[in-house]
């Protein structure tokens, strides 16, 4: 029992939370890439916002690990994609 509670405290910590979410932008923009309408890029911005809001929580909770930066960073990179698909439809 103490294993399935080790393994729900993970699952609910803000920086896995914040690591989630940022792999789920990537597929919403692997997924926009392969379907560039409008649609599909809001998705994608849409949940981008809620990344953006996970990774604060992870910052307030003091989430200061290397591999929130590095999801932070990677999120930017995912972002800036977005913005440059958003341009070209």
């Amino acid at each position: 029992m103490a294993k399935h509670s080790d393994t729900s405290w993970k699952k609910d910590h803000p920086s896995t939370l914040f690591g989630n979410s940022v792999q789920k932008a990537e597929r919403l923009l692997k997924h926009a890439k392969s379907h560039p309408e409008e649609i599909a890029i809001e998705h994608a911005f849409n949940h981008l916002e809620h990344a953006e809001n996970a990774f604060t929580n992870a910052v307030q909770y003091g989430e200061h690990l290397d591999t929130v930066q590095q999801n932070k960073e990677y999120l930017e990179q995912i972002k800036q994609q977005l913005h440059e698909m958003k341009d070209e439809v």
